[in-house]
């Protein structure tokens, strides 16, 4: 069962952005779509929309912060 973080968006935010801040990894934002499928694709978000964030188990953000060769 996946858990998710809300996450109430700024002005100006972007989907690429909230990936970062979640995940320290700014094309992790594909997740985060698929997780909020009601909230429209746009550059720029506005303020207000209550996002579901997935957790990711830390055993997978481990191996994603390695370099391919590594993992």
């Amino acid at each position: 069962m996946t858990q998710y973080v809300e996450y109430v968006t700024k002005e100006g935010d972007r989907w690429d952005q909230i990936a970062q801040r979640h995940y320290g990894d700014p094309y992790g934002y594909q997740r985060i779509i698929e997780a909020n499928p009601a909230i429209p694709i746009v550059p720029l978000l506005p303020a207000g929309l209550r996002l579901a964030i997935p957790v990711i188990p830390p055993a997978t953000t481990a191996a994603a912060a390695l370099p391919p060769w590594k993992r």
